[in-house]
């Protein structure tokens, strides 16, 4: 114990020695397989730092010197960054001792902090985490040696600064902005949230997520699954009445989306043959395709909950994409209800 705690306090008196410098280095952001602290396996590159900007930092759960400091700058950050956090900008905080952090542990970990959406704590496999360290110059080091380097990517410009020393939350937070470039408007911030991954309808036709399911529409979207002996079969037969109650607007000014849990089992035909049987009207979309794909859609709406099927969420989101308007509805709420909940929703664009 002396021995590490030793070693960080030297490592944390040699860093407030060196000035708190960033230069740009930039270079191919690596891939590598990981797993978040919701056990949910995501792609480096392509689920975490593609299309935003990303703050990463280095962790691991046992520190008791720099890593809890660092991660309360980052809490910090995440306040100041406000609503982009989730949207353009994004931050991660990679374990560097993944064989004893695992996602439960890195859950308990980033709820001490009140890490909020867009903030991604990872683990994996040892090899795989030891070589993306590596590629993202922060390996080598034991962890009670490893640093506070901070990093802040922009791989859609090649631009990497990368903050030596403990960092303040007002530098990280100066970067960040400047990589990521002025505030977007709130239809731009949606299609970087949301995600513009390509998904399957159930008449077998390749939609991209954003721009032709969400983009510019008030929609209702609910998560189901047809071999369901539960809950969504009634969930299922209330909207139809939700989209009779809608009559000539359903499909015109309000779209409804209904995504399955199980994408493995609900191929396009499937989902076909289930809408099929609740005699469902154009205007209503049932949506599957890859599972990493549908996953990571469902965990931007809020409605990812791991590998539990019958466990999946029964609420229905309402959402006005023009406006940013977004509402929590009860899927088996009275469909008069849910309908004058939705109406006051449309409008003209702002």
């Amino acid at each position: 114990m002396g021995k590490c705690m030793n070693a960080q306090w030297l490592c944390m008196g040699v860093l407030w020695c060196c000035a708190l410098m960033a230069h740009a280095a930039p270079k191919a952001v690596p891939e590598a397989s990981l797993l978040d602290q919701d056990g949910r396996q995501v792609a480096f590159q392509r689920d975490l730092v593609k299309d935003k900007t990303v703050i990463v930092n280095f962790i691991f759960t046992s520190c008791t010197m720099i890593c809890p400091t660092q991660a309360a700058t980052m809490r910090e950050v995440q306040k100041s960054l406000g609503a982009r956090v989730g949207s353009d900008i994004a931050l991660i905080s990679i374990s560097i001792d993944p064989a004893v952090d695992v996602p439960a542990r890195l859950k308990a970990f980033a709820q001490r902090f009140d890490a909020g959406p867009g903030w991604h704590f990872v683990t994996g496999r040892k090899p795989e985490v030891d070589s993306l360290l590596a590629a993202l110059g922060a390996g080598g080091a034991a962890p009670a040696e490893h640093s506070g380097l901070v990093l802040v990517i922009n791989d859609s410009v090649g631009s990497w600064t990368r903050l030596e020393g403990l960092a303040s939350a007002p530098e990280i937070v100066r970067a960040a902005q400047k990589a990521a470039g002025p505030v977007k408007t709130g239809r731009d911030m949606a299609g970087t949230y949301f995600t513009n991954l390509p998904l399957l309808t159930q008449d077998g036709r390749a939609v991209r997520f954003y721009d032709d399911m969400l983009k510019d529409k008030v929609v209702l979207i609910n998560f189901m699954f047809t071999t369901c002996a539960g809950i969504c079969t009634p969930m299922t037969a209330n909207l139809a009445r939700v989209q009779a109650l809608l009559g000539e607007r359903a499909g015109h000014e309000v779209h409804m989306v209904s995504i399955t849990v199980d994408p493995g089992t609900d191929t396009p035909a499937v989902l076909r043959d289930f809408a099929h049987r609740f005699q469902i009207k154009p205007g209503w979309t049932f949506l599957t395709g890859k599972k990493e794909n549908v996953d990571w859609v469902r965990y931007k709406l809020g409605g990812y909950n791991g590998e539990q099927i019958d466990d999946h969420s029964t609420i229905l989101l309402a959402g006005n994409l023009r406006t940013g308007e977004w509402k929590k509805l009860m899927a088996l709420g009275a469909p008069a209800e849910i309908v004058a909940a939705v109406v006051p929703m449309l409008g003209a664009q702002p």
